[in-house]
């Protein structure tokens, strides 16, 4: 079983920036390809970035392309989800993925585990 636990979260305004981060203790963590995930509110969960297992390959939804940044520092079993120019249409709990797999396995939602989740509300 792996645990992810996320942080970062809060209220911010519009404009404004928030760097998520998702940490495991999981020492096979650096063989994982790991994402992020969001839900809005009434919506249905949606995916926002995902990250190969090295780091060296990234895939991002297209309404966060150019504003958000997905990294990992497997020396600290952690990703991260750095949200620039933020959006009150970027309001939701957003989640943590992990997946043994390919990180295509990750953009197709086909994900092993999941964090609790971290509430995002950006103000206008």
């Amino acid at each position: 079983q792996v645990q992810l636990v996320e942080s970062g979260g809060g209220l911010v305004q519009a404009g404004g920036s928030l760097r998520l981060s998702c940490a495991t203790s999981r020492r096979t963590f650096s063989t994982y390809a790991m994402g992020w995930f969001r839900q809005p509110p009434g919506k249905e969960r949606e995916f926002v970035a995902a990250i190969s297992w090295s780091g060296g390959s990234t895939d991002y939804a297209d309404s966060v392309k150019g504003r958000f940044t997905i990294s990992r520092d497997n020396t600290k079993n952690t990703v991260y989800l750095q949200m620039n120019s933020l959006k009150p249409e970027d309001t939701a709990v957003y989640y943590c993925a992990a997946d043994p797999g390919l990180k295509s396995n990750v953009v197709a939602g086909r994900v092993s585990y999941w964090g609790q989740g971290t509430q995002v509300t950006v103000s206008s």
